[in-house]
């Protein structure tokens, strides 16, 4: 092994922003808002894994599915059913994000989103167990 990973870094227009938007979708923890508003870290509580938002100037967000504009990365966050899951839509839509796809499996599937700036990402039902 040559190292361990550390976080993983998401190039945005506004870190607090966007940390505060993934804040409420996991239920973790804002790192210090008055520290360099450049970098915001993101924090699980309970397991100490970490997410980091970078402020990029002149920020150009991926168009899903455009492969002018490619996704370069996205997450994905497992809600347990399908039912869940068109609830968590409601939720993540009224915190900022736009809804773009889905995936249409009744029991196993995702629905594609993009965040407040413009990352997609997906809310996946059914891929565990």
């Amino acid at each position: 092994m040559i190292a361990t990973m550390q976080c993983t870094v998401i190039d945005c227009p506004d870190p607090l922003a966007l940390a505060r938007f993934y804040a409420a979708v996991l239920g973790w923890r804002v790192g210090d808002e008055d520290s360099d508003p450049a970098w915001v870290w993101l924090t699980d509580p309970a397991t100490g894994q970490r997410l980091a938002f970078q402020g990029v100037e002149e920020y150009h967000p991926p168009h899903w599915p455009d492969p002018a504009r490619p996704q370069q990365m996205h997450l994905d966050f497992d809600v347990p059913e399908r039912a869940d899951v068109e609830r968590a839509k409601g939720e993540v839509v009224a915190l900022g994000a736009t809804f773009l796809h889905d995936s249409g499996g009744e029991k196993r599937g995702f629905l594609v989103f993009s965040d407040p700036a413009g990352h997609p990402f997906c809310l996946c039902y059914g891929q565990t167990g």
